[in-house]
């Protein structure tokens, strides 16, 4: 399978709704890699990497989220995966 990347930023009500561990379980439950992490303009920023599926997967939930966030936008910005992860984290 062809591996890709996307690199996102959401913004809404994303912050302080378990959007950052959220979206860590669903990359590592499709195998995905990369990270997450809070912007201080209030947006969270990911980037994924791993199957293309698996990818754009991710992509499309981050437009619903945790149950307890509401998404306004999601910009993405797709490229070539570098392999450079090894898992899913969460950053600060």
């Amino acid at each position: 399978m062809e591996r890709a990347r996307a690199h996102v930023h959401v913004s809404g009500k994303v912050q302080g709704v378990y959007y950052r561990a959220t979206t860590r379980d669903e990359a590592r439950e499709r195998g995905v890699t990369g990270w997450v992490k809070n912007l201080d303009d209030g947006r969270v920023e990911a980037v994924f990497e791993g199957d293309e599926e698996a990818v754009q997967e991710m992509v499309e939930w981050c437009h619903g989220g945790s149950s307890a966030a509401r998404v306004d936008d999601v910009e993405v910005e797709r490229g070539e995966a570098t392999g450079e992860f090894d898992g899913f984290e969460i950053r600060y």
